[in-house]
This record gives structure tokens, sequence and C-alpha cells, in this order.
């Protein structure tokens, strides 16, 4: 039996937040396998909803 994990790529310059379209530094993956990508300070902003829905952080 063969296993295969997926990995997301890094983020890069052009990857923005999705609030608000300034530099990604953070992504979120939830359960249901979609991504946000979020800057800084909408990371902090919404970080105790994202571990309410389990999403997996990844910085």
């Amino acid at each position: 039996m063969t296993t295969t994990t997926l990995t997301r790529p890094e983020l890069t310059a052009a990857d923005r937040c999705d609030r608000c379209g300034a530099a990604a530094k953070v992504r979120a993956i939830l359960p249901t396998g979609g991504e946000l990508l979020f800057c800084g300070h909408h990371a902090r902003e919404h970080e105790n909803k994202l571990k309410e829905l389990a999403a997996e952080i990844q910085r």
C-alpha cells in the first residue's frame, strides 16, 4: 500500500491576503480541504475562529 502526502508550496511574494491583498504570511488549511491566505494582521484577527474550525495553520 502506498501513502501519498500532498504538500502545499511555500508562500511567495506573489501570494496575497484574501482579506486585504497584502503579502500573505499565513496559510490556513480548512478541514474541508480549502485554504485561506492571510497577512499577519488578519491571521491574528481570525486566529481564534480558525482554531474553532480545526484549521491547520502554516506560517
